[in-house]
């Protein structure tokens, strides 16, 4: 009876030792055979929509018009108008130079012209009658013509005393007091044209096409909090060649008291501006050594998709090759997708 029972120990003894070496020959399971999570991700829906790139550039604030006050000839100063800072009117005469010696001068030619007029008239008179030559008569009325053409240049010189606004302006700091002696050389005071001014930036060579007359620009000055517009006037004829950017000058039609002549301005444009672009977040897209790509999906599984990017702003990339309108792009979760990954749309994105 007991050796039975020893038989019957060792023979399951025998199959369960025969089955646990069998699952060890077996094995784990292989881990490529084990299912994939589903991985949860966001997408965007891409579509055809406006995309600009915002580019920031330096300029400076000129007066519309500036000219150094000088005098046409050299004197000495009997009236002097000038009142720094203030404004002044067109034609106000600023400064008078001593001009008693052309003002004798004018007035001996006037006398010498009225005696000569006379015997014109009196020769022209005897030329009737044929009591004087043709040629006599021609004499006086030359003395005559000669006389009002010196009393032209006298009075031309006379005006060369004067130094008036050539337009309305403000007028600066002036250089020279009330009898000093000035040449042609000297800066008597600088006036500027203020109640409109111009703005004066230069832009990449790529954007020249981009920058035509009529344009609206918006910039800031240096510690201003206020924006303010301009209207391109004129672009130069070339791009400069050492700096590759071609300079633009624009009229500010505004008066305020941010905009100071000479003050520096930062200058905002939109350019390279595309009305049927595609565009997709930015962080839709991967960088790689050789290339970018982002990850589409399409049907059940992913795909890697090379792409070609244009136009960059602060949220979206421009797509000029490698998606069409409609595909879906992946946005999140971007480092654990890999290719045949399984994935599915939690939030889905559109412009």
């Amino acid at each position: 009876m007991q050796l039975r029972f020893f038989i019957h120990l060792f023979v399951c003894s025998s199959i369960g030792l025969l089955f646990s070496c069998e699952d060890k020959k077996q094995g784990p399971v292989p881990a490529g055979r084990r299912p994939q999570p589903t991985l949860a991700v966001d997408a965007f829906v891409v579509e055809r929509s406006s995309v600009s790139e915002n580019v920031e550039v330096p300029g400076t604030l000129f007066p519309f018009e500036e000219t150094h006050i000088r005098a046409e000839t050299g004197g000495r100063i009997v009236q002097l108008n000038i009142r720094e800072g203030s404004t002044v009117e067109k034609g106000t005469l600023l400064v008078k130079i001593f001009d008693r010696d052309l003002q004798a001068q004018l007035q001996k030619l006037q006398v010498q012209l009225q005696i000569n007029e006379k015997t014109e008239e009196r020769n022209r008179e005897l030329l009737k009658i044929n009591a004087i030559s043709q040629q006599d008569y021609d004499l006086s009325t030359l003395n005559v013509e000669n006389l009002r053409a010196d009393i032209e240049a006298v009075r031309i010189a006379i005006s060369k005393t004067e130094i008036r606004a050539p337009y309305r302006g403000r007028l600066g700091l002036r250089n020279v007091s009330l009898g000093s002696y000035i040449s042609p050389t000297d800066i008597v005071a600088t006036i500027r044209q203020v109640d409109r001014l111009k703005l004066e930036f230069s832009i990449p060579e790529k954007y020249a096409t981009e920058i035509t007359k009529g344009y609206v620009v918006k910039f800031r000055v240096d510690g201003g909090d206020q924006e303010h517009k301009a209207v391109v006037m004129a672009t130069e004829n070339s791009v400069d060649q050492n700096t590759r950017t071609l300079k633009v000058r624009s009229i500010v039609n505004e008066i305020h008291p941010e905009l100071v002549p000479g003050i520096f301005a930062k200058v905002n444009l939109q350019l390279g501006r595309d009305t049927n672009a595609l565009k997709v977040p930015s962080q839709a897209i991967i960088p790689n050594v050789r290339n970018k790509q982002v990850i589409v999906l399409r049907k059940d599984s992913v795909q890697f998709v090379i792409v070609e990017t244009g136009i960059r702003d602060s949220a979206f990339v421009q797509i000029l090759d490698g998606l069409q309108p409609g595909d879906t792009v992946i946005t999140t979760g971007l480092m654990a997708i890999r290719p045949n990954s399984r994935v599915k749309i939690a939030k889905m994105v559109s412009l």
